[in-house]
């Protein structure tokens, strides 16, 4: 699948780049105990770790923070949503499971501390565009809200926006019936070529190891 930077983003952070997996014949069921007991645990870690830090004491969560607002986006409004799940695990709301693709994602997510899409492959159309949303940016999200993407990232394909860093849309939602899936990993952008390619490495292999199929990556 092609992926495109629009290169307006490139002006302000030349050193932008997200990571792509592309899984083929996975198999997306209620996630095995394993997976339900660690992203608990990992939640738990966390708790205790965010009585002592603050958010912006997380290399991840920082960046992108910085890099929302030179985007232009508001973070104290619209949230990073790697930064919203520390903030849920902050006032111990924590991340029920739903299933075995959506609890891999958040787990991933909060270990490396950067905002994570997972999307229906068999639900885009043509070539994705990653590009700073405006106010025709729009759709239904997980959220179950109609959300207005102006001044935030998005990944868009040719019927519009389907998903960004903030919340993703329903429309190209990951379900028990996904056979194939995209996942892009909004890498921090201090992140080296190499360190990328390890990280998605390291993903890919557990998210195959939870839901079977192979996966391609790449970094863009």
């Amino acid at each position: 699948m092609e992926i495109q930077i629009d290169p307006e983003i490139l002006k302000i952070f030349p050193d932008f780049k997200i990571g792509t997996i592309h899984y083929n014949n996975i198999t997306v069921s209620e996630s095995p105990q394993m997976l339900k007991g660690r992203l608990q645990l990992f939640q738990e870690q966390l708790y205790f770790d965010l009585e002592d830090k603050e958010i912006t004491d997380f290399p991840g969560l920082l960046e992108w923070q910085l890099l929302w607002k030179a985007l232009g986006a508001d973070p104290s409004r619209y949230r990073p949503s790697a930064e919203a799940l520390f903030r849920r695990i902050r006032k111990q709301n924590y991340i029920v499971p739903v299933h075995s693709g959506v609890d891999m994602n958040s787990f991933l997510s909060l270990q490396y501390e950067i905002p994570l899409g997972l999307y229906d492959a068999d639900k885009i159309s043509g070539a994705v565009e990653i590009a700073v949303g405006t106010e025709q940016d729009q759709y239904e999200g997980l959220n179950n809200r109609i959300n207005t993407l102006t001044n935030i990232l998005v990944s868009r394909d040719e019927q519009g926006a389907f998903g960004s860093p903030y919340v993703d849309s329903k429309r190209t939602m990951v379900t028990e019936q996904t056979v194939n899936a995209l996942h892009i990993f909004y890498l921090r952008p201090s992140m080296d070529r190499d360190t990328a390619i390890q990280l998605l490495t390291a993903a890919s292999n557990m998210f195959t190891g939870i839901n079977g199929g192979d996966a391609d990556i790449a970094v863009w």
